[in-house]
């Protein structure tokens, strides 16, 4: 079965390509630059009375920088940096910064990793606090994100489930000027097509500050993917080959609008309020078809798909900072949010074109929840930043399920009707301080306790509760050698991985031809939080204005390793759970590398070089080798990137590659997989026609690089094998932006 989907020629993609990769050599001519001319204060009238204005001027080689200054360090990255390929996603945006890689293909299906650990070992933060489930940051629009943070050691401030590390996103909140900005644009491939717009709108009136960013997009696309499953016996002899093509269509839409308003109080305190919400439709049309060349055929060997599914999402925050006399701070946030999803889903199974299942799946999920942080600094003990807080929040959670399945001759229906509800209690408190013992040593620490509380109950299961908690002392310091710009770093780290609310509840997920690759799903309320001891050191050279050469080296401990667990149940059918197993261990070496060419040569062009490279190892104990690596870890990543700007400032236009090492997995005794080897080629240029106008266009996965997985099953009796491939198209962005 097939969907004819109208799409716009792939030309757009070889254009772009060919326009970006001509505008790569420009840099070839070099202007002269007009040495600055030192003009000398008019001479003073004497009639005049004297107006004395006080301007501290910081030179950029001593302006504040986090990641060299702050002895908690963090990577920042500037909304410039993540604005530059005109990326729609912010998973595109990630995918190019040092130490982290994105596996995955497809809107919302990316994995996000730093040392290679995703799967939750990977924090994402928004607004420093942890978003709730279901929600995907690829909702979210790059032109409403302000900054985005990277922590490698984790500090008391946020949570302490971070064993790899933090990705903080933080939302547009400074107002420094007035703007008017709308950006429309379109992205094309041979099986996608993806318009969007971007209003942003900014201002000060007086005392009062707002911000509003409203984004909208349309992503459709039509593919179809192969995968082979094969059954191989002990002797090696092939018993069973099958083979199916899925095709795939889809309209997934939505808007988001992200709303922000700051009073500034006379007495210097500020009141903020800031709302963020998003929408989203699905409209899916699904077919499939398997044949069975050798051995026996499936239960079902067709299958027809649709699902109509709508997703809201709101969260709304206020917050107020106050200022002391003794120059005390005290900030306090209180928060909500809101999710709604619902949908339709109908399939129909057939055997050899007859019909034997025809169900309709209607689902809702509701959640809400409050929250509330707080945080007080005090210069208690001078020469100290002492500070303390919370972080506590009440999360409810609504799901239901209902089938309806046709009455078909010999085939009885299947219907059911399931629901379950769901509370989580959070509390966090914390204290930490920071300090220098010389001018050139500065010390941190911070201790954070955490516990989460569950309940969960449901028609298909009896209630189940789960309490948790983790102490975290954390420790950091920086020393900067004399006479140099070099420092070295060293922390101490405590960390943990909480279990998913949903590993935790035993309802289960069928699969439609059940399988030791294909198996249903479902929860272990026994499940219990992976606990880590840490330790992270680094060397950082900052040898020029806007360049360094850094090396890093880590170290986790893991106990309570969790793996997803395979066995046979009573009624012959294969179940996944997750299940906690023993201990592991991961060590990791990151090098990184920034040259801007200024640095090196006089009247250089304005071209700046980057390079990063990551080496991660990792052993599951309970897991025989080889290839026994902890949560299906990236072994190695790289990234090489290169910008140039004209003197003018007219034209901008770079290339980022992206590299990452797979190979074979073991998962358990039994079952083991494969991760890609991936290569990602990004391109773009800017060009700006006026202060008012100017176009960006950018190619993602140039070079065309298709997904691919692997998995198989072990024992006794023989090997069973699926394998499929996702194919991967290079896409063509522009983008027009207008300032009014």
């Amino acid at each position: 079965m097939s969907f004819p989907l109208p799409l716009r020629p792939r030309a757009i993609v070889a254009a772009v390509a060919a326009t970006v990769c001509t505008a790569l050599p420009a840099h070839a001519q070099v202007l002269t630059s007009t040495p600055a001319v030192e003009e000398k204060p008019p001479a003073k009238a004497e009639t005049a009375p004297e107006k004395i204005q006080k301007v501290e001027i910081k030179g950029s080689s001593t302006a504040y920088d986090p990641r060299r200054d702050d002895t908690a360090s963090k990577i920042v990255v500037s909304s410039e940096e993540i604005l530059r390929y005109g990326d729609t996603s912010v998973s595109d945006v990630l995918k190019r910064l040092p130490g982290i890689t994105v596996g995955g293909g497809g809107r919302g299906g990316n994995d996000i990793r730093m040392r290679g650990l995703g799967s939750g070992y990977t924090q994402i933060l928004l607004n420093g606090e942890r978003a709730p489930a279901g929600f995907s940051i690829d909702t979210l629009a790059p032109d409403s994100i302000e900054r985005i943070e990277i922590v490698r050691a984790a500090s008391a401030e946020f949570s302490t489930q971070s064993i790899a590390g933090t990705i903080n996103i933080v939302l547009k909140k400074a107002v420094k000027t007035a703007q008017r900005e709308l950006k429309i644009g379109t992205g094309e491939s041979a099986d996608a097509s993806n318009p969007f717009a971007n209003l942003q709108l900014s201002d000060k009136l007086g005392s009062l500050s707002y911000s509003l960013s409203a984004n909208a997009w349309r992503y459709r696309y039509d593919r179809e993917t192969p995968t082979e499953e094969t059954r191989t016996s002990a002797d090696g002899r092939l018993v069973e080959v099958q083979r199916s093509r899925q095709h795939d269509r889809g309209s997934p839409e939505g808007a988001s609008l992200n709303l922000r308003l700051n009073w500034t109080l006379a007495d210097g305190d500020t009141i903020t309020w800031q709302t963020y919400g998003n929408t989203q439709h699905n409209d899916y049309l699904g077919a499939q078809a398997i044949e069975t060349p050798v051995g026996t055929p499936p239960r079902y060997t067709e299958r027809t798909l649709q699902e109509d599914a709508r997703n809201t999402f709101g969260r709304s925050d206020l917050n107020w900072v106050g200022k002391f006399a003794n120059g005390a701070k005290l900030d306090v946030k209180l928060g909500t949010h809101w999710m709604r999803s619902r949908g339709l889903w109908e399939e129909q199974d057939y055997r050899f074109a007859t019909l034997w299942r025809d169900a309709d799946i209607y689902s809702s999920t509701r959640e809400r929840g409050v929250s509330t942080q707080g945080k007080y600094s005090t210069p208690l003990v001078p020469g100290h930043a002492l500070s303390m807080g919370w972080d506590a929040g009440t999360t409810w959670r609504e799901d239901a399920r209902v089938e309806r399945d046709a009455a078909l001759p010999g085939t009885p229906p299947d219907n059911a009707d399931e629901g379950y509800q769901a509370s989580v209690r959070r509390l966090a408190l914390y204290a930490q301080d920071e300090w220098d013992l010389t001018p050139r040593w500065s010390m941190y620490v911070g201790v954070r306790w955490e516990g989460i509380d569950t309940t969960s109950e449901g028609s298909t299961f009896d209630t189940v509760r789960t309490r948790t908690s983790v102490w975290s002392p954390l420790a950091q310091t920086l020393y900067k050698l004399p006479d140099s710009r070099d420092q070295l770093r060293l922390a101490l780290t405590r960390t943990y991985k909480a279990p998913a609310a949903n590993n935790l509840i035993p309802r289960r997920f069928t699969s439609t031809n059940n399988s030791q690759t294909e198996p249903d799903r479902r929860g272990n309320p026994d499940l219990q939080p992976e606990l880590a001891t840490g330790i992270d050191a680094s060397y950082e050279h900052y040898w020029a204005e806007n360049a360094l050469l850094s090396a890093a080296v880590s170290m986790r401990r893991i106990s309570g390793y969790t793996r997803q667990g395979l066995f046979l149940d009573a009624n012959g059918r294969w179940v996944s759970a997750p299940v906690n197993d023993g201990s592991a261990v991961t060590r990791s070496v990151e090098l990184e590398a920034k040259l801007p060419l200024s640095a090196v040569m006089k009247e250089a062009p304005g071209i700046d070089l980057r390079a990063s490279v990551s080496r991660n190892w990792s052993r599951v104990e309970a897991v025989p080798g080889p290839d026994n690596r902890l949560g299906q870890q990236t072994p190695l990543s790289a990234t090489l990137g290169i910008d140039y700007k004209t003197r003018d400032g007219k034209l901008t236009t770079g290339a980022s590659f992206a590299f990452r090492t797979g190979g074979p997995v073991r998962i358990d005794t039994n079952q083991t997989g494969y991760q890609l080897v991936r290569r990602d080629l990004d391109v773009y240029a800017l060009w700006k026609f006026s202060p008012q106008y100017q176009l960006r266009v950018a190619v993602s996965n140039a070079l065309g690089q298709d997904y691919y997985y692997d998995n198989a099953y072990r024992d006794a009796s023989g090997v069973r094998r699926r394998a499929g491939t996702y194919a991967g198209y290079p896409q063509g962005r522009a983008t027009l932006e207008m300032r009014f």
